[in-house]
Order: C-alpha cells, then sequence, then structure tokens
C-alpha cells in the first residue's frame, strides 16, 4: 500500500457525534482542512453511506468503512476515527440491519484499484477480535498509527504527526 498518506493528524481519539452523518462530516472536515480531500467529499461519502450502508457487525467491535469515488479526492489517505459511544450505522449488504459502531476507517482513495487492495488487508484485521478491541480501547495515536501500519504493511507517507 504505497504512498498512502497516513498521520496521527487525521487519527480522531473519543470522537463524539449523535449519528452517523455527525461522525462522517467530522472526519471529512478534518481531512478537507488538511488538503487531503476536496470540498465535495463531505457531502459523497454521506450520500454513499445512505445508499450504500458501510456497517459491519465484526466480533468485540462493530466497524464502518465509509468512502466515495475517487473524484472527491486529492491525496490517498485513510482516517481512522475510535468513537466516544457507539454510533448506529446501516450493515454492509443489508442496510435495514444496523450496529453500534465503535471504529471507523475513512477511506480516501485515488485510484480504485487501491481501494480494492486496501479493504482487503482491512478485512484482515476486521477478522481479529484482539486487534479491534486493541484499537477501540486506544488512547495514543501513535500506537494506532504504527498497529495499523504494520498490518496494513505500508510505509507512512506523512510521519508520524
Amino acid at each position: 500500500m504505497s504512498n498512502l498518506y497516513f498521520s496521527e493528524s487525521i487519527i480522531l481519539l473519543d470522537l463524539e457525534g449523535s449519528t452517523k452523518e455527525d461522525v462522517l462530516r467530522a472526519m471529512a472536515k478534518n481531512l478537507v482542512e488538511k488538503g487531503l480531500v476536496k470540498e465535495s467529499f463531505t457531502e459523497a461519502i454521506i450520500a454513499r453511506e445512505q445508499e450504500y450502508a458501510t456497517g459491519l457487525p465484526t466480533m468485540g467491535v462493530s466497524v464502518a468503512i465509509p468512502h466515495t469515488d475517487i473524484e472527491h479526492v486529492s491525496k490517498k489517505t485513510m482516517s481512522v476515527a475510535v468513537l466516544k459511544e457507539p454510533v448506529d450505522f446501516g450493515v454492509m449488504g443489508d442496510p435495514t440491519e444496523i450496529t453500534p459502531v465503535k471504529l471507523v476507517f475513512m477511506l480516501a482513495m485515488d485510484k480504485t484499484d487501491s481501494q480494492l487492495s486496501l479493504l482487503t488487508k482491512l478485512m484482515q484485521i476486521f477478522q481479529d477480535e484482539a486487534i479491534l478491541l486493541q484499537l477501540a480501547n486506544e488512547n495514543d495515536k501513535s500506537e494506532i498509527l504504527n498497529l495499523l501500519a504494520t498490518k496494513l504493511d505500508f510505509a507512512l507517507e506523512g510521519g508520524g504527526q
């Protein structure tokens, strides 16, 4: 997963939101402010989540992997949020079901094949309850950064900060 921008500045701890839209807006706003995505990204990611739910009821804690089309992305990146309290997301493949999400992995990919490659690697993490619980309970951004960089096997562009 070369040249994926991933730094502590796009890891959000104890993110508060009462709805999935609140969470998505806060995460997208951070990416827009960092110049990693275009202004259009925020509304595009919310619209896509409405149409295609991204919640996954994984063991330990549920996750969501919101993403949208490549034209809204300036630089390939992944933002991670550990929510203060779980927020309901529709379940991928069955939006009538909901799951209380604690971890959100917001993908901003510049090529479709990059997204597929990263999703494949993320699925391996999502099948490991111990790693998910460690991420959900971690209070140190550098620990999250290093754990994900190791597990996803990518070089850190943007460094630790």
